[in-house]
């Protein structure tokens, strides 16, 4: 079933519709969604290493703007949307403690949050029940979200066949790997803040 879903991602990656689909994915994961873009990202560049820039930065804008909902939720819809949200990811007991993060760190911890797996989405919704500036806000959010969108492209465009090779020999352990540092950021939102 594994490697039906991988080529199946595969044969996404090299339709034409697929920057779209990566668009959305990347807008939606910023703001609600659970699934990172890597999903598509990743085999994307694979199929299409050529266009390695391009999808980076397709993630990257589609990433910010969903940032945007993301903090809209959490400045006008927080109780509503957002509480719910957070329930869900298991962070409604942290929004003090992430208040403080905020006070204490500022950009530095959007910034983070942007590079990392950590769920980006939980962090927009605070930043915007906060009122985190939103120039900073967005300038750490281009910074972060493009470092992060064009490291992993980079790095497939650099080394797109052996890591290909390397992902379908073991691609039982990649996804596995995957789903650890997803709920591993799921956890560690939980448990560290």
């Amino acid at each position: 079933m594994l490697r039906r879903l991988y080529d199946w991602l595969l044969g996404l990656a090299g339709n034409r519709n697929a920057p779209w689909a990566l668009a959305v994915v990347s807008f939606v994961e910023s703001s609600f969604f659970p699934i990172p873009p890597d999903v598509l990202l990743i085999p994307m560049v694979v199929a299409k290493r050529a266009m390695w820039a391009i999808y980076a930065a397709i993630c990257t804008v589609a990433s910010v703007l969903g940032a945007y909902l993301g903090y809209a939720i959490g400045a006008l819809l927080f109780v509503a949307i957002g509480e719910p949200l957070l329930h869900f990811y298991g962070a409604e007991h942290t929004f003090e403690r992430f208040v403080e993060w905020y006070e204490q760190w500022g950009g530095w911890g959007i910034f983070l949050g942007a590079v990392t797996p950590f769920p980006y989405k939980v962090l927009t919704i605070f930043s915007g029940s906060v009122g985190f500036d939103l120039l900073q806000f967005t300038i750490v959010s281009i910074v972060g979200r493009g470092l992060r969108f064009f490291l992993v492209s980079a790095l497939l465009y650099w080394f797109g066949e052996p890591v290909r090779v390397f992902i379908e020999k073991r691609l039982g352990l990649m996804f596995t790997l995957f789903c650890i540092l997803l709920i591993g950021g799921f956890l560690a939102l939980r448990f560290l803040f």
